[in-house]
């Protein structure tokens, strides 16, 4: 079985992260891809961050009726317990509930990746699982190689591909327009419609709930 986690803020999911999960999907025959917010993300203490049972909403309704998507409590906790989520705690968890011929990839945006060196035990994530990373095309894989100490690589690989001791790195390029949470949440600050960026079903919620109504405008 060919697993994948997608973490993230989902602060609200939006089209850009189905879109790269359904290519996901068909490009490495994912059997299940399961979306997992982070209650605490220790990299967005920069502002707050909307309550967690509202994002895990929003990726509820995202994943309705979507063959092999999966909402995931795995970063689930107590908001209150000022304890911050770490990505390898939750990949080393998922990966030991696997079966040995199971194979694990963890799905991250480009941008992201470049700024693994940041991540808690960032050289451990890398042997644990592989890496799938999606990016608009032209993004130069040099780029993501750069990210790589070399100790840690395990030949030249492909224009798509870089082999690690343990694991590779895939490059998965799409062509979607570009979305971002932050300016969804501007969007719906102003009262602006949100389709298109959205599932329909997640633009209800945000409507009705009143949420990032109190957005910074200025962010």
């Amino acid at each position: 079985m060919n697993v994948a986690l997608f973490g993230g803020t989902f602060d609200p999911i939006h089209s850009g992260h189905l879109s790269a999960a359904r290519a996901a999907v068909e490009s490495f025959a994912l059997d299940r891809i399961y979306f997992v917010p982070a209650s605490l993300p220790p990299h967005k203490r920069d502002r707050p961050i909307t309550p967690f049972p509202h994002r895990f909403a929003m990726v509820s309704l995202a994943c309705a009726g979507v063959p092999h998507f999966i909402p995931s409590l795995l970063e689930a906790q107590d908001e209150n317990s000022g304890k911050p989520n770490y990505t390898i705690g939750t990949v080393r968890r998922v990966a030991a509930a696997l079966s040995p011929e199971d194979r694990l990839y963890f799905l991250i945006g480009a941008d992201a990746f470049l700024d693994l060196p940041h991540w808690h035990e960032w050289i451990a994530l890398l042997d644990a699982c592989d890496f799938i990373i999606v990016s608009r095309p032209g993004f130069p894989i040099a780029e993501i190689a750069k990210v790589v100490p070399p100790e840690l690589r395990a030949g030249s690989g492909t224009a798509n591909t870089i082999p690690l001791r343990r694991a590779k790195l895939h490059l998965l390029t799409t062509v979607e327009a570009d979305v971002s949470s932050s300016e969804i949440r501007r969007l719906a600050a102003k009262g602006r419609s949100l389709a298109g960026l959205v599932p329909d079903a997640v633009a209800d919620y945000v409507q009705k709930l009143g949420l990032f109504l109190h957005e910074n405008q200025t962010e």
